[in-house]
């Protein structure tokens, strides 16, 4: 399979600003060690599991599984780089839609920077690139890419807009010391 980088399916960023300072946010200890019950909570009904492995190679690895718009995203995050204030994932993401299977690369990226008065700004940014697969499948279906794009885009950037408050408020729980969904 082959990932088109040079074209993009969808792309969203959304910010949202926690009352906690940036040192103390850590992203990526967030991230790795987030229960299932507090992923459930970021953005429903949408969030239906997730789950923290690693790679056969030992890099993190956290599974998610989403509704974004009709399609039910198997998303296989790795990381590419996971710091406490920006983590890159990067997955081949399986989606399965009312007309079949078909697969995307998603990148998600998850950026913490200090924002005024000693609080955190929190970006969560996610940009989907058709892969070969996917570009066969819409071919199959008679569908174009720009069809499949504008549909992707809305449904993404939906999803994103009513995650990224809710992934915040966790990572300041989180920050605080506080117990998940508290």
């Amino acid at each position: 399979m082959k990932v088109l980088t040079d074209q993009i399916l969808s792309q969203s960023a959304y910010s949202a600003e926690i009352d906690v300072p940036l040192e103390t946010v850590d992203i990526a200890g967030w991230l790795f060690t987030l229960p299932e019950a507090e992923y459930l909570r970021c953005c429903p009904p949408d969030h239906i599991g997730s789950g923290i492995t690693t790679t056969d190679d030992g890099r993190p690895m956290v599974i998610n599984v989403e509704m974004i718009g009709s399609g039910l995203v198997i998303q296989h995050y790795v990381a590419e780089e996971a710091t406490p204030s920006y983590c890159r994932m990067n997955s081949i993401s399986d989606v399965l839609t009312p007309a079949g299977r078909t697969q995307v690369n998603v990148i998600w990226e998850l950026i913490a920077e200090a924002a005024e008065g000693g609080r955190t700004r929190y970006t969560n940014r996610v940009t989907s690139h058709p892969t070969d697969v996917f570009m066969d499948f819409l071919a199959a279906h008679g569908q174009t890419f720009e069809q499949a794009a504008v549909a992707r885009q809305a449904a993404g950037g939906d999803h994103n807009r009513r995650e990224t408050p809710l992934f915040a408020a966790s990572i300041a729980r989180r920050a605080l010391g506080k117990p998940a969904g508290k």
